[in-house]
């Protein structure tokens, strides 16, 4: 395989990974939003929303984080670095973005502002991001009561329909950044005014210490005052850490510099007043209310800013320039003795540089994608994916006990949210399912996120993988960490999947025998985490599993993570095929390894045959050939069980994805890899033999010329194309736009249960949830989300890959057209990317909730990736950032490359020399 093109971001991208140079030490680490977080919530009763809110935020140092827009930081966010902006009128410096808490938005929570990750690069060394700031005062309070006035039936009340975008008259904020070096960080704000009239701007590029020193005692190691370094007598910020080292902040033109500290307004917040000190709101209380002794006049503390007031013309634009650089003291003499070597000097050229290294980068990756809107679409997603990393920092146990010297938290907590994780640890650069409404990681999320981030960084994806099974993360008892909000829920065990998927794209791109440390690394916390599952989560100890919500938040008749109304549990279709599949993934990667270390022979042995029996468990949970499956013969479907404490078993017949995820527990095993496998090939074949009832569940046929090839699934081909039926008739789950995670027979025929005296209804709801149960803030009853959509369509390819194109389904349902499985596949991909591009009229469906953001040259082409979409319409529902497992887009854009026989060749000649792994 011919060695890709050496880019400058390639290069980059190794001389991180081998430790050369730290490319990825500064970073878009910063939240978009840290109040209102868990980590933040010291209330008795964890209300973490009414805790911290956003009034307060800009009064109350943080305890674990920081916040701000178009935010950066090193790796520990140590020093940050963003912007603040007022335009004439607001009531407050918007130094973050706001938002409404779960309680007060009609759909959960929401963030009420316009934004949009346009560009960036793995290492960051180019970034670019636009906020749109309107001309008009903020129109906070009529977002708080419009939102507050409308029922779960009623759409969300977004910024746009206020009206303060209605005549143009509003701000386009366009924030770079571009590296020289792993420590010399360039920062350009563009500032465009699309209103017709002459308007003034406020801009403050703020520069800040997290506050480290409040809560542990002792002295500050940090400081920041005016320096004049003698480069042309510019003035600059001088930031000095002991940890971190000395950095300056070279400002452009003629800014006002104010300071003050990171530190509570506790006479706002609390009315106490004590010594007199510049508190973390100066900034707000100088610029908006003219309070000139809010600020520190001697120009030293841990929060500056630069304040520039710009006038921009109608139409026109204004920019200002701003560097931020690590500087040793011998840099320092060899910059003052050479006044010429300005800041400023070289940094339209840096600028142009990393722009055209960006578009070569790109350009590389997306070179069999002639699509010009698909290309702008991916990368957009690849750029709010690199926006999205996060440095996320909790310490549990310290949490949950208090730091030495203040107040200790309410006796609660030790007993309440996330109490059994005081292992718990984190203090990492994690992918973060967006940066406002989800400032935290999620298991399963992260898993998905790792798929379209291994295509431009395999490394980052890779370590992320590692990361969530580390023993500061995976609890001793080998589950994973779910969310912040509680660690102990069960997310679907997606992680060996996205384990071995990330795997292959990096053995693709790499073109060798694969990164098989990372892989063995990983496979041994999984076991680990298996094994939890199963002790854990199959309560009759029948290979039929539980497991929860596992994610799906409101898609079942109960709240599958609280007690049932009617005691008892419930057997669930996905639980249980979420851990064939589980035994599946196991088994590839043990396979993989079995190559290079026998030793593994036997482990994917192991996963062989648990899968086969939890393949006949779904088939008959009884276990002696008159049980009741989970599978339905009548209506072709799997359903949930739901078991009754006297023993009693009723079928939950609800048309949802939970009966469609069966189709994921799917892997085909070659003649090839099989002969280089002597002693899991003889188990397999005596194991067949002795239990030919479970062989009746794998199918198998002859390759010509190379043997058989054997086909594990829960489902043989009759069963797949009676489930497929379902999938694909458009008047149940196919959508223009994708698979629907319930079916639409559901809008005319709710199902209905009766328990404990009440009604428990699921109906078809295509967009947002009309109920507040189970949190009320998402909807798996209806819409289109990413993640199995994604799943569902490398399960048909598994399937192709076996059948062949004999084997044909009608698509859609009805249709009188017959595809191959393959085809069904493409055809999702297509519905699927149809919500993104541009169709015959111009328009994206994805924005169809707003004419402005269809038909505006300046917003049509700026994409939001919600967190899922209207089942009917395709439109953007829940989050408007969650780039993170809806950017699997990016992964569905780019055009499948089987492997050349020179490739595989190649590599399979690379295996046979590789070094034996050991256990």
């Amino acid at each position: 395989m011919a060695s890709p093109k050496r880019n400058a971001e390639k290069v980059r991208l190794d001389e991180d990974r081998l430790g050369k140079q730290p490319w990825r030490k500064w970073g878009p680490y910063l939240s978009e939003r840290q109040w209102g977080t868990v980590r933040e919530d010291y209330s008795e009763h964890g209300t973490a929303w009414d805790y911290l809110p956003h009034d307060q935020a800009r009064s109350r140092a943080y305890r674990w984080g920081e916040d701000g827009i178009a935010g950066i930081s090193d790796d520990e966010q140590r020093l940050c670095l963003s912007l603040a902006l007022w335009n004439g009128r607001d009531p407050i410096l918007k130094e973050r973005l706001f938002g409404l808490t779960n309680s007060e938005g009609n759909h959960g929570e929401d963030v009420k502002e316009i934004y949009y990750y346009l560009d960036g690069t793995p290492t960051h060394s180019y970034l670019k991001m636009l906020y749109k700031y309107p001309q008009r005062a903020y129109p906070y309070q009529q977002l708080v009561e419009e939102n507050r006035r409308r029922g779960k039936d009623q759409p969300e009340f977004e910024l746009l329909d206020t009206g303060v975008f209605d005549d143009d008259r509003y701000f386009d904020v366009f924030v770079e950044y571009a590296k020289a070096a792993p420590g010399d960080l360039l920062m350009q704000v563009t500032v465009h005014n699309q209103g017709p009239d002459e308007a003034e701007l406020h801009l403050l590029p703020q520069l800040w210490f997290r506050n480290t020193w409040s809560w542990k005692g002792g002295d500050r190691n940090c400081g920041l005052r005016i320096a004049d370094r003698g480069l042309g007598g510019g003035t600059s910020i001088e930031a000095t850490h002991v940890e971190l080292g000395n950095y300056f902040l070279d400002v452009d033109g003629e800014p006002i510099f104010l300071f003050c500290d990171n530190e509570t307004n506790t006479q706002r917040l609390f009315n106490v007043n004590g010594a007199r000190a510049f508190y973390k709101d100066a900034f707000h209380d100088y610029v908006i209310h003219g309070r000139q002794d809010a600020v520190n006049a001697d120009k030293v503390g841990t929060k500056a800013a630069a304040y520039y007031r710009l006038t921009v013309p109608g139409k026109g634009s204004v920019q200002i320039r701003l560097r931020l650089q690590a500087v040793t003291s011998s840099a320092t003499s060899a910059l003052r003795s050479d006044a010429r070597q300005g800041p400023f000097d070289s940094f339209d050229d840096l600028f142009s540089a990393r722009r055209r290294e960006a578009d070569e980068f790109y350009g590389d990756l997306q070179r069999d994608l002639k699509d010009p809107d698909s290309r702008l679409v991916q990368r957009q997603a690849f750029a709010g994916m690199i926006w999205s990393k996060q440095f996320f920092y909790y310490d549990v146990p310290e949490w949950l006990k208090g730091d030495a010297g203040r107040p200790l938290p309410p006796a609660q907590r030790r007993h309440g949210r996330n109490s059994e994780w005081t292992h718990l640890n984190n203090a990492d650069i994690i992918s973060m399912p967006d940066k406002w409404e989800y400032p935290w990681y999620a298991a399963w999320d992260l898993a998905f996120h790792c798929i379209p981030l291994a295509l431009v960084d395999p490394e980052f994806a890779k370590n992320q993988l590692v990361l969530l099974t580390r023993e500061w993360y995976m609890h001793p008892n080998g589950q994973l960490p779910a969310y912040e909000w509680a660690f102990g829920d069960v997310n679907p065990p997606v992680h060996a999947w996205a384990t071995w998927r990330v795997f292959q794209i990096d053995r693709k791109q790499h073109g060798t025998c694969g990164d098989l440390e990372f892989l063995e690394r990983v496979f041994h916390k999984l076991m680990l985490n298996f094994t939890w599952w199963v002790n854990r989560k199959d309560a009759q100890g029948r290979n039929i599993f539980q497991g929860g919500f596992l994610g799906l938040d409101n898609i079942g008749v109960f709240d599958r993570s609280a007690p049932l109304p009617t005691g008892g549990f419930i057997n669930q279709a996905d639980g249980t095929s979420w851990m064939a599949m589980y035994c599946l993934n196991l088994m590839r990667i043990a396979l993989e390894l079995a190559i290079h270390n026998r030793v593994y022979e036997d482990i994917a042995t192991k996963f062989f045959e648990h899968f086969l029996h939890i393949a006949e468990a779904m088939t008959n949970i009884g276990g002696d050939g008159q049980g009741v499956g989970l599978w339905d013969e009548d209506d072709q479907f799997y359903y949930d069980e739901l078991i009754l404490p006297d023993g009693g078993m009723h079928k939950l017949k609800v048309r949802s994805m939970v009966g469609l995820i069966p189709l994921f527990a799917v892997e085909t095993l070659e003649p090839e890899l099989l002969d280089r496998l002597p002693d899991f090939k003889r188990r397999l074949k005596w194991f067949l033999n002795y239990r030919p009832d479970l062989a009746s569940l794998v199918s198998r046929w002859e390759v010509p010329g190379r043997g058989e090839r054997r086909l594990l699934s829960l489902l043989r081909g009759r069963r797949m194309k009676r489930l497929l039926k379902r999938m694909l008739d458009e008047t149940e789950f196919l959508s223009d736009y994708g698979v629907r995670a319930v079916s639409k027979v559901h809008r005319d025929q709710p199902y209905t249960f009766w328990a404990g005296g009440m009604a428990h209804s699921v109906s078809y709801q295509p967009g947002e949830s009309n109920s507040g149960l189970f949190g009320g803030n998402s909807n798996w009853r209806g819409p289109i989300w990413f993640p199995v959509n994604y799943l569902l369509i490398e399960s048909l390819q598994k399937f192709h890959h076996y059948y062949g194109d004999d084997f044909k389904v009608e698509c859609p349902t009805g249709s009188g057209q017959f595809l191959t499985i393959n085809d069904v596949a493409n055809e999702l991909t297509r519905r699927l990317t149809r919500i993104f591009l541009r169709d015959e009229n111009g328009r994206r469906p994805v924005m169809a909730y707003h004419s402005k953001l269809q038909e505006d040259p300046d917003f049509r082409d700026y994409i939001l990736f919600h967190e899922y979409f209207h089942g009917d319409s395709g439109r953007g529902v829940g989050a408007a950032h969650q780039t993170g497992w809806t950017g699997l887009i990016a992964k569905l854009l780019q055009p499948r490359r089987e492997e050349t026989p020179q490739e595989r060749c190649s590599r399979v000649t690379a295996r046979d020399h590789r070094p034996v792994l050991h256990v």
